[in-house]
């Protein structure tokens, strides 16, 4: 009898230990979805907004693609170097390892947006090509962390889409306020 019960206490206490270590598992795994979120998201709505804004102000695929090539690569060094001091800051994760999270998720988004300005010379078509990555991206990125956080990906992608595309029509009003003004 007194084998029985301890081969239970072991057991539960194994079971307790297997649960602590997929926690740890799953926290290392997540620690860090905050930093690729702050750069895919800033990038998303940055970025996104910066192209329609400059291919109504501008009308030039290429010129749009360049310039917003170049804003994004200075932005995803700024955001790395922010999310760097963040988490030197905050003290709970590596703040190399986070600024790398950030720079590389922000540059990934920034040459996924800026690319079909390069292949397509139609500002419309390129715009157009622009958003439905905008959501392939944040499907892909919310799915990932939904699932991660066991939390609801309707919830979670409808607050990133509606986040990133008031962005996108506020910068294309104000591109063609520039457009009227300088001409």
């Amino acid at each position: 009898h007194n084998c029985s019960t301890k081969s239970r206490f072991l057991n539960i206490a194994n079971q307790l230990h297997n649960m602590n270590k997929n926690k740890i598992s799953s926290d290392k795994k997540t620690i860090y979805s905050g930093a690729i979120v702050l750069g895919l998201n800033d990038a998303i709505v940055e970025i996104s907004g910066a192209l329609v804004g400059l291919a109504i102000a501008l009308s030039n695929s290429k010129l749009i693609a360049t310039v917003g090539l170049i804003t994004g690569f200075a932005a995803a060094l700024s955001m790395a170097a922010s999310e760097y001091l963040s988490a030197k800051e905050d003290r709970k994760k590596n703040p190399l390892k986070a600024a790398t999270y950030t720079g590389i998720a922000y540059i990934l988004a920034v040459i996924i947006l800026v690319f079909p300005f390069f292949i397509f010379s139609n500002i419309y078509i390129s715009t157009l090509s622009m958003f439905f990555l905008v959501i392939v991206i944040i499907t892909a990125y919310t799915k990932y962390v939904a699932f991660i956080h066991k939390e609801s990906f309707k919830k979670k992608f409808l607050e990133m889409l509606t986040i990133s595309l008031s962005i996108a029509v506020i910068s294309f009003a104000f591109g063609l306020l520039v457009r009227k003004l300088v001409g």
